[in-house]
């Protein structure tokens, strides 16, 4: 357990993205465009899809565009964040495997470990759509793979909506597990914990997938996402008390690998960009884009992200996250 997330090619409409609708409002902008020193972005997140064959109900990337960057330009952003500073990436969505059934993140991975040398690139996925083929191809260039689950009880599953027809998702996570065990790629499970899963005991399944970190989230509203009129999810009836999260991780005080995040942690210290490769800013309770790095470049743009550098190395969001240094029995 760790105890330390080119070509250019001409868009259509991507103008749009400097226009003021994709500004920070003007109260933030005056306040954050006042500190001088831009935070370096040492680990991002980059949702690349915001589409996904789950219905999570309290998903907060939901799928209000169907937009992915030509895999060029998505390159060139990300050499961009590496020449800023980036040592960590982590592409999620969404569900990163739906692209191209997978091939668009492999490259991506890829092009990360081999063309820009970055220590640590890591996946977020939910399992469903991943095959060992990809882990044949792709498996040697990424470090982490985190797969979503919230209860190893499969009704649960269903009812959250991480579930599609007959596949079991929690046989599906063991398969995964030994996959990465042959192929050597880091395991890690990423729980969000709410109103249907908060009773759950996982102590002993999470012992035996043994993973080399279990991220335990509170389930968390943003305005637009899932909260509000103009969101596509509702999630109020699966949000939890900061008791009732505080009492889930006390029953699982004994597992080792255990990484909490409550909603204080999580809302701001972790950089996140867009489809667009717009840093979002959550700090109002929704998620306010900056302008694409691509266009403004990333010290511009990271200005506008609200990222609290501080929160992100008190939740220990810098760990030892290369694979070459974890030392682990594969």
């Amino acid at each position: 357990c760790w105890n330390l997330a080119p070509l250019s090619l001409p868009l259509p409409g991507w103008r749009r993205l400097s226009g003021p609708s994709s500004a920070a409002p003007a109260g933030a902008r005056q306040e954050q465009e006042s500190d001088d020193a831009s935070p370096t972005p040492t680990s991002v997140n980059y949702h690349f899809t915001r589409q996904c064959n789950y219905k999570c109900g309290f998903c907060f990337h939901t799928a209000k565009t169907s937009f992915v960057l030509p895999l060029e330009e998505a390159k060139r952003g990300l050499a961009m964040l590496k020449e800023a500073g980036m040592e960590k990436i982590n592409f999620s969505g969404g569900e990163p495997f739906l692209q191209d059934r997978g091939e668009f993140v492999g490259k991506l991975v890829q092009f990360c470990k081999q063309e820009l040398n970055l220590p640590s690139v890591s996946i977020v996925s939910n399992g469903s759509l991943i095959r060992e083929r990809w882990f044949k191809k792709y498996g040697e260039y990424l470090d982490i793979l985190a797969i979503s689950c919230d209860s190893f009880d499969e009704d649960v599953n269903v009812l959250i909506g991480r579930g599609q027809g007959k596949k079991n998702h929690v046989e599906n996570l063991h398969k995964l597990r030994e996959w990465c065990r042959d192929y050597a790629v880091a395991f890690k499970i990423n729980s969000v914990i709410n109103r249907f899963n908060v009773e759950e005991d996982m102590n002993e399944q999470i012992k035996a997938l043994n993973p080399v970190r279990w991220k335990v989230f509170q389930c968390l509203l943003i305005e637009g996402e899932n909260s509000g009129e103009d969101a596509l999810r509702e999630a109020e009836k699966f949000v939890i008390s900061d008791e009732d999260f505080e009492q889930f991780l006390d029953r699982h005080k004994e597992v080792s690998c255990l990484v909490p995040e409550s909603n204080q942690k999580m809302r701001d210290s972790y950089l996140i960009l867009d489809e667009y490769m717009r840093f979002l800013n959550c700090r109002n309770g929704r998620k306010e884009p900056s302008k694409s790095i691509l266009d403004v470049g990333v010290e511009a743009a990271i200005k506008f992200s609200g990222f609290d550098e501080k929160m992100f190395l008190k939740r220990g969001g810098k760990y030892v996250w290369s694979k070459a240094d974890m030392h682990l029995d594969w």
